[in-house]
C-alpha cells in the first residue's frame, strides 16, 4: 500500500462547506477533494510552490500526491463513508444502519474480516448520521451537529442592515475533520510530506471553506501521522488483497480513458461539481464519482484533473479528480450502478461556490434532503456557541 500523511484538524469554531446548490442555508458536512486541492493549491501558492505542485499533480499523467477528502472524526474513530457494496449489513433490524452516512473505519474492517458487526453496540446519530458506540446514556452524539448562526449586513452610509442566517457545522470536544495525502513512491514523500505539512498549517490560519472572514473554518490544532495508508486507516485489520477488482473510494473521481472501469459493475453514484473562480468566473460543472462508490477496475483508478478554465480567464483552472481507493476482496453485488456516461455535461448555472451571493430563500413548504437534516434539532451537550 501507498505510504501516506494522515492529518487530523481540530476545529476552532464552526465550519462551513457550501453545498452544491449554493444555499445559505444548507451545509454539505463533507469538505469534498477538489475543495482541499484548491484551498492546498492557494497555500503552496503563498508558499512559492504552486508551480512545481501542478507540475506534480494536475499537469502530470501520474500525480505525485492525491487527497482523500475531509471526513470527521470523534476521539479515536476516523468516519468514512462506507463501501456501498457492503452497507447496509444485513441485520436483525435492531440497528437501523441504512441510516448511517459515515461509520468508523474499524466497522468497515469489522465488515472485511470479521467478526460480525454487534447490533448492541451501536446506535445511529440522527443528527450527523453518523454510526456512534451506544452508551446507554440519552443525549450521545456524533462528532458534529448542524447549526444556523445569525449575522447582518450593514449599510455603512445608510445604516440599513439586512438580516441572515448561515448554516454550519459545530464540532463536538475531541471531535474535527480528517484527511489523508497519499504519495505515489518514497521520493514524493520526501518531497511533498514537508511542504504539505507547512502548507496544512497555514491553511489552520487562514481557514478553510466559507465565512472566513468571520472566525469560521480555523483550526485550534492540527496532528499528522505518517505511514502505510491501510494500516493508518484500518488499524489491525488484514493486509489489503494483492490484486483486486472491486476499489472502495475514499475522494471523488473523475476517471480518466486510461482507467479501465467497468461501468456496468460496481455501485457508485455521482456527485455535481462546479463552483467559481477567486475573481467571480463560472467554472463549468462536471460530474464526478462520489465517495464511499466501489468502482469494477482491474487496477486501481488513478482519474484525472479537469480542465475547468472559464472563457477567457487569465491562467488555467483545475478541478481535482484523482482518485484515492483502496482495494476490497472479491465481491459482487445484487444492485449495480446505472450505466456511467464519462463527461456528461451538467447545467453550468446550478452550483454556486460560498464566495456568490446567496440566494433568495428557499420555500419553506420544501423537504429537505435526506442527508441534510433540520438545522434547528441541535443536541444540547456542545460547549459552543448556540444557533439564533
Amino acid at each position: 500500500m501507498p505510504l501516506a500523511l494522515l492529518v487530523r484538524i481540530t476545529p476552532a469554531g464552526p465550519w462551513r462547506n457550501g453545498p452544491h446548490t449554493g444555499s445559505r442555508d444548507r451545509v454539505d458536512p463533507v469538505c469534498h477533494s477538489d475543495t482541499l486541492f484548491a484551498a492546498l493549491t492557494g497555500a503552496l501558492n503563498q508558499l512559492d510552490e504552486a508551480g512545481p505542485w501542478l507540475e506534480a499533480t494536475a499537469r502530470a499523467a501520474e500525480p505525485a500526491v492525491r487527497l482523500t477528502s475531509l471526513f470527521p472524526y470523534l476521539r479515536d474513530d476516523l468516519y468514512v463513508p462506507p463501501p456501498r457494496t457492503l452497507w447496509p449489513p444485513q441485520l436483525s433490524g435492531r440497528l437501523r444502519a441504512s441510516g448511517a452516512r459515515f461509520v468508523p473505519t474499524r466497522v468497515v474492517a469489522s465488515l472485511l474480516n470479521g467478526p460480525p458487526l454487534r447490533e448492541d453496540s451501536w446506535e445511529v446519530d440522527g443528527m450527523s448520521q453518523c454510526l456512534v458506540p451506544r452508551s446507554g446514556r440519552p443525549g450521545h452524539a456524533g462528532p458534529f451537529r448542524y447549526a444556523l448562526r445569525a449575522a447582518a449586513a450593514v449599510d455603512r452610509l445608510t445604516g440599513a442592515a439586512a438580516p441572515h442566517r448561515t448554516a454550519c457545522l459545530e464540532f463536538a470536544p475531541n471531535a474535527g475533520y480528517w484527511c489523508a495525502a497519499v504519495f505515489a513512491g518514497a521520493e514524493a514523500a520526501a518531497t511533498w510530506r514537508p511542504k504539505l505539512e507547512a502548507a496544512f498549517r497555514l491553511l489552520s490560519d487562514t481557514g478553510l471553506g466559507g465565512e472566513r472572514s468571520r472566525g469560521w473554518g480555523h483550526a485550534a490544532a492540527i496532528r499528522f501521522q505518517f505511514g502505510d495508508l491501510a494500516s493508518l486507516l484500518l488499524p489491525g485489520a488484514q493486509p489489503a488483497p494483492e490484486t483486486s477488482r472491486h476499489w472502495w473510494l475514499l475522494s471523488l473521481c473523475h476517471a480518466s480513458a486510461s482507467d479501465a472501469i467497468d461501468w456496468t459493475a460496481g455501485n457508485y453514484s455521482l456527485a455535481p461539481r462546479a463552483g467559481r473562480t477567486v475573481t467571480g468566473a463560472l467554472k463549468p460543472a462536471i460530474g464526478m464519482i462520489a465517495e464511499g462508490s466501489v468502482l469494477a477496475s482491474a487496477s486501481a483508478p488513478v482519474g484525472q484533473a479537469a480542465d475547468v478554465t472559464p472563457a477567457g480567464h487569465p491562467h488555467p483552472v483545475y478541478r481535482s479528480g484523482f482518485a484515492v481507493a483502496l482495494p476490497l476482496p472479491g465481491q459482487t453485488h445484487p444492485h449495480p450502478s446505472a450505466p456511467f456516461i464519462a463527461q456528461e455535461p451538467l447545467p453550468a448555472a446550478e452550483p454556486l461556490s460560498a464566495a456568490e451571493p446567496a440566494p433568495a430563500p428557499e420555500p419553506a413548504s420544501e423537504p429537505l434532503p435526506d442527508t441534510e437534516p433540520e438545522p434547528e434539532l441541535v443536541p444540547a451537550f456542545f460547549d459552543t456557541e448556540p444557533a439564533r
